[in-house]
């Protein structure tokens, strides 16, 4: 069985920034009604987004108990949606 084809799709995010700099993800909001608030960050880390094409800063995200990647790449985030 195949893997369902991905696209990479530009996200809206709220993110704060703590006194060293850091940038935390709180909301990532694909529309109006779809607005989902992070979790917890798990893991932070530069890396190259293997099924979409890309390279930035991945984070590792939980989001309603699911582990989600989160990419912010030349000063946009992104993540791996189904076409």
């Amino acid at each position: 069985m195949t893997e369902p084809k991905r696209k990479k799709r530009y996200v809206p995010v709220v993110v704060r920034f703590d006194a060293e700099g850091q940038i935390q993800p709180l909301t990532i909001e694909f529309d109006e009604r779809h607005k989902y608030p992070v979790d917890r960050v798990l893991d932070v880390c530069r890396a190259a987004c293997q099924t979409v094409g890309g390279v930035g800063i991945r984070y590792t995200v939980r989001v309603q108990g699911k582990e989600r990647y989160l990419w912010l790449e030349k000063d946009r985030w992104f993540v791996e949606a189904l076409r």
